[in-house]
């Protein structure tokens, strides 16, 4: 019986080469040793000792229910960014394949710097489970931005400064190709790795906004508003769903400042919209007053 998280997504047929193209899919995806379960539940401890459950790390078994040849269909809306809660279950799977060590591998200095033919493959991979109205350019763009988050938390978590460089090429995280890892490693070790990584912290530190919606794109969000209100989104509202708390309150006064000269904005375009069409209005009336 098909898991109930497949049951409310879109899942068309693709009986082109099914057969010969599941098995591939499940060559290169198994190779990586990531485990195959989907939002698997897991304990967290807090800082006071207590546990919470949580969603764990996103993984694959769920998508293993799909036939050879069944697509997960990802639609659009009008920007042409992926909705919906197949949009969500693409995010975790490209978040999967950027973990592939075999596939995507860390030992490059940026995403611009990954071969292309690197690219194209994790793309044939995502579209052997993925039928994508989204284009091919916004899939590579979110694998990037996939690929350098998990870099960024590989760096975090295993490349202690404190330490030698041997100790440091030793500390291999799990499922990592020894030889990538120490390419990355020298490179984090080398003035200029140190140098981008001042600025990458000086930018972050520029950040001035946080939002409320999670995993959850902005593009899911306005299109469940949409559904939702029965009528278009704009920019003021959006803004206010995704950086607004649950009680009204902005998430930083930020973004509390940018919310009130944004509804000062709109209302001085309401204002002026509304005497243009009196103006409008009474050009009208004069020219039909002068003909009768």
């Amino acid at each position: 019986m098909r898991r109930r998280r497949l049951q409310d997504l879109s899942i068309i047929q693709n009986t082109q080469n099914s057969e010969e193209a599941n098995s591939e899919q499940q060559i290169v995806v198994g190779s990586s040793n990531v485990p195959k379960t989907l939002d698997e539940p897991r304990e967290f401890q807090t800082e006071s000792g207590a546990t919470r459950r949580g969603r764990g790390r996103t993984m694959l078994k769920d998508l293993y229910d799909l036939d050879p040849v069944e697509r997960v269909k990802v639609s659009r809306n009008s920007h042409g960014q992926p909705v919906g809660s197949e949009a969500r279950l693409l995010a975790g799977y490209l978040g999967i394949s950027v973990r592939n060590a075999n596939m995507l591998s860390i030992n490059y200095v940026s995403w611009h710097n990954m071969p292309d033919s690197k690219k194209n493959q994790a793309l044939a991979n995502i579209k052997e489970t993925f039928a994508l109205e989204v284009s091919d350019d916004h899939v590579k763009k979110a694998l990037g931005k996939k690929w350098r988050d998990n870099k960024s938390t590989l760096k975090k978590l295993y490349f202690k400064k404190d330490r030698s460089l041997e100790e440091k090429f030793r500390n291999v995280p799990p499922g990592m190709l020894r030889y990538q890892w120490e390419d990355a490693v020298r490179f984090w070790n080398s003035k200029k790795g140190e140098d981008r990584e001042r600025v990458g912290t000086s930018s972050k530190q520029k950040q001035k906004f946080t939002h409320t919606t999670g995993s959850k794109s902005f593009a899911s969000v306005d299109e469940a508003e949409e559904v939702s209100s029965g009528q278009k989104v704009g920019r003021l509202r959006l803004f206010e769903i995704t950086h607004m708390k649950k009680d009204g309150s902005s998430m930083t006064s930020e973004a509390g400042e940018i919310i009130e000269k944004l509804k000062e904005k709109k209302a001085e375009y309401e204002r002026l919209l509304r005497l243009i069409v009196m103006l409008i209005l009474r050009t009208l009336i004069t020219e039909l007053s002068l003909k009768f």
